[in-house]
């Protein structure tokens, strides 16, 4: 990445008469003739010369860039290209493509409707406005949101062309086909003409000859196209030469340039926080956390709940004040990022936010400070490892829509959990007094422990993590669209999509809200809408899961019905992996909201369950609220925290061998919890069991036995698979050895 900060400023980088040369033949030549222009690309064909001797960069000779096809790879070499290749790289972004200049932001968006415009259009829908690299068509071709710019004549004369709006150095177009699961369209070879007027237009040249740049022979995959010469201007058009033959004149398109910089042409500072803003493989990752704990060592600690597929470890961020511990009464809050290793936008935020909250509390900000106290925080930034660098190894233009999306098994973990929605409804269509189905911690199913069961290692470590720790709340943080999604997230009858709320939906629309409503990208009234749904207009930019589309098997219904964890998914930004240069701006459109979104754990009623005789707490306690038919439970300390909204309501708490006891809890404005405790006095059937059995323990009750036994299986088999895929990956060690010699 180096290079690439180099090349962006390259006119300071070379001397001054350089750059006074290349900047003042540029100003002249807006409204030159072409032939002026080529004496341009001359000047900067030598300026890159000297800048070779400073920053070991080249042009590439070849005017395209043909694709390569992915190696197949058995688990274990892809354990060695994963960790050990992590471990002995010397540089975050070795494995990245160079591709020299960043992209002017097609893909992102940051390139606006306006700057964009054809030579002609299919169609309103398949307009030079969709012609934006991995942009996303609905299930229906034809409507005002598709795939990608389609002209409407096929010949050698169209044209996309984009309005870089000031001098810029172009270097590479990357080219995609139209997205569409009905149709079959990409362009295979095109042209490239440079301008800086739009009146007056330059072909891109290889040598003597006009270049023609290899394009798709597929519908998803980004092929990158470099200029052999690096050319100036405000204008570029892609000029298709040939196209699938039983489809029409379609692409998605990037383009890359470096803006040269000039007395009109100030770059504002997006964020003062200064934090390392890039992306950071599973090497630098690490690196990263561990920093962030030697600077805070007394408020964080690094631990791991597992391995992914190929033996990378799933590590966790904690911030507390006693890090290590669960203190009574203290909540529990997580975020998980990078369920999909494709999405990086979390990752980055949660590495971001680790070394925010370390700074900030070393400086004594009282909301940091309030927050460290108070909280007993969990950051998993890369739930999906293996994923990620699958899409890294590609780069954030050409890892496409999918790459790096799934697990290194092809699992999408996104539905990888039970489905537990389904097993509660169906008992209660079957049972004859509902109320007595239960609505909270339900067992995992039978089938789910089986040894062969397709569960991610990735996801059961997750599932562990869960039972250790009695979170609250949590967000999954998701990317490749802007709005925030609540449970469930499962429709009723298998319905496509259907409005399903749960029994807490009014406080699940409030911390959706909460989200969303303090997001710089979301909250803007002008922002365009990502692909195809209009989320802002229709939603307020929060949706029920299930009237979305229907996912069985989320982690947020999973929280909700097996854990006490409430649980939103939030889908953070358009572009799935962003340039580099963009992570600032991520950061400050979600800054607040990662801090105001934790700071709603507070809200609703807190407690303590106790034994009236021996005051010692009451784990496993259940906690009902009237007319909520959802409870909690309390950990093993006998504290437990119960979200909700202001309000007074009716709370009781019971445990096994205990009587009853009803209280009223009155829920303030404020995000602090109500205190609301109870003590509990045993049965006289539990008096005499005890009197009989000489104090022996009261047993669990049914449905908790059930789901400690099934959490157990499940842990047993994951044990099982983890030692036979270590000693297939210790059996194949010499295998690899001999390959390399």
């Amino acid at each position: 990445m180096a290079r690439l900060a180099l090349l962006v400023w390259f006119p300071l980088a070379i001397g001054a008469q350089v750059t006074s040369n290349l900047l003042s033949n540029e100003i002249k030549s807006m409204n030159k003739t072409e032939g002026m222009q080529r004496n341009v690309n001359a000047s900067l064909t030598n300026a890159f010369i000297d800048l070779n001797e400073i920053s070991d960069f080249k042009t590439t000779p070849a005017p395209v860039l043909n694709n390569t096809k992915t190696e197949t790879r058995t688990p274990q070499e892809q354990d060695k290209t994963s960790e050990d290749k992590a471990k002995s790289s010397g540089d975050a972004g070795a494995t990245l493509p160079d591709l020299t200049c960043p992209p002017l932001g097609l893909k992102s968006l940051r390139v606006k409707d306006s700057q964009l415009s054809a030579s002609s259009s299919e169609r309103v829908g398949l307009g030079p406005h969709r012609g934006r690299l991995n942009i996303q068509s609905g299930l229906e071709d034809g409507d005002q949101y598709d795939g990608a710019w389609c002209a409407s004549v096929k010949d050698k004369n169209q044209w996309l062309q984009v309005d870089a709006l000031r001098p810029t150095l172009f270097t590479a177009v990357i080219l995609q086909g139209r997205n569409s699961i009905w149709s079959y369209n990409w362009v295979e070879s095109y042209k490239v003409q440079i301008s800086n007027d739009s009146e007056t237009w330059t072909p891109c040249m290889n040598g003597s000859v006009e270049a023609v740049f290899k394009g798709n022979n597929d519908l998803e995959t980004p092929v990158l196209g470099r200029l052999p010469v690096p050319m100036v201007g405000q204008f570029l058009r892609i000029n298709p030469q040939s196209w699938y033959t039983n489809g029409s004149v379609c692409l998605r398109a990037e383009v890359l340039g470096c803006p040269l910089p000039g007395p009109y042409w100030r770059e504002a500072e997006v964020t003062t926080d200064r934090l390392d803003f890039r992306h950071h493989n599973y090497k630098e990752m690490r690196k990263l956390m561990k920093e962030v704990h030697d600077q805070c060592p007394d408020i964080t600690r690094i631990y791991t709940i597992g391995k992914s597929y190929t033996g990378l470890k799933l590590y966790v961020m904690e911030i507390s004040d006693n890090p290590g511990k669960h203190e009574l009464g203290e909540p529990e809050f997580r975020y998980v990022a990078g369920m999909h290793g494709n999405e990086v936008v979390g990752r980055e935020l949660v590495l971001n936010l680790m070394q925010y909250m370390c700074r900030e509390y070393k400086k004594n900000n009282e909301r940091i400070v309030r927050l460290v106290k108070l909280t007993r925080i969990h950051l998993l930034p890369s739930m999906n490892p293996d994923g990620y660098e699958i899409a890294y190894e590609k780069g954030s233009e050409l890892a496409g829509w999918a790459e790096g999306r799934y697990s290194y098994e092809y699992i999408d973990m996104n539905h990888n959990f039970a489905d537990l929605n389904n097993i509660m409804w169906d008992e209660k269509e079957l049972a004859v007094d509902k109320s007595k189905v239960s609505n909270h911690y339900i067992p995992l199913p039978e089938y789910y422990t089986w040894e062969n069961a397709t569960v991610a290692p990735e996801t059961r470590a997750v599932i562990s993590w869960m039972q250790a720790i009695p979170f609250v709340l949590s967000a999954n943080l998701h990317g490749g669209e802007l709005v925030v999604t609540y449970p469930y997230d499962c429709t009723r009858d298998w319905v496509p999509k259907e409005n399903t709320p749960t029994p807490d939906n009014d406080f699940f629309r409030w911390l959706a809200t909460v989200y969303a409503s303090s997001n710089r990208a979301m909250a803007d009234p002008d922002r365009r809408i990502c692909h195809y749904e209009d989320f802002q207009t229709h939603h307020n930019n929060i949706i029920n899961g299930a009237d979305w589309h229907t996912l069985p098997g989320s982690m947020n219904d999973f929280s909700y019905l097996h854990t006490n964890c409430f649980e939103v998914t939030v889908e953070l930004s358009c572009d799935k992996f962003p340039h580099q240069s963009e992570l600032p701006e991520e950061w400050e459109n979600n800054k607040e909201s990662l801090l105001v979104y934790m700071e709603q754990v507070h809200r609703g009623i807190k407690g303590l369950v106790r034994d009236r005789e021996t005051k010692t707490g009451i784990s496993d306690a259940v906690i009902k609220v009237r007319d909520l038919d959802h409870d909690v439970r309390s950990a093993a300390s006998g504290d437990f925290w119960r979200l909700l909204n202001p309000g007074e309501y009716v709370v009781t708490a019971w445990a096994e061998g205990y009587l009853p006891a009803t209280r009223k809890c009155q829920v303030g404005l404020e995000a602090r919890p109500t205190l609301c405790s109870f003590v509990l006095a045993k049965t006289p059937q539990q008096r005499a069991l005890e009197a009989r059995t000489k104090g022996r323990k009261t047993a669990k009750d049914l449905q908790l036995r059930l789901r400690d036994e099934q959490v157990r299986k499940l842990r047993a088999t994951t044990k099982l698979l983890n030692q036979r895929r270590m000693r297939q990956q210790m059996s194949s060690q010499p295998i690899r050895a001999q390959r390399k010699r």
